[in-house]
């Protein structure tokens, strides 16, 4: 994980999204954590990272679970 301050991202995006690719940038503004960038190396990635944050389906997951007990 590589914390960089947001004047920085805003001066080099490009590199700094290559470089979210294989870890988290944590963007910082005066100092202190503000957001972060997550990059992804292929479509599969993008994807899963959409079901994995999807409330729908993290649902029927818990549902599913449920009824397996």
């Amino acid at each position: 994980m590589k914390k960089v301050a947001l004047s920085d991202v805003k001066d080099h995006f490009s590199e700094y999204l290559d470089l979210a690719e294989r870890e988290e940038v944590i963007i910082t503004r005066h100092g202190k954590p503000a957001g972060v960038l997550i990059g992804f190396a292929t479509e599969d990635d993008w994807f899963d990272y959409r079901l994995e944050h999807d409330p729908r389906f993290l649902m029927r997951i818990e549902t599913a679970r449920k009824s397996l007990r």
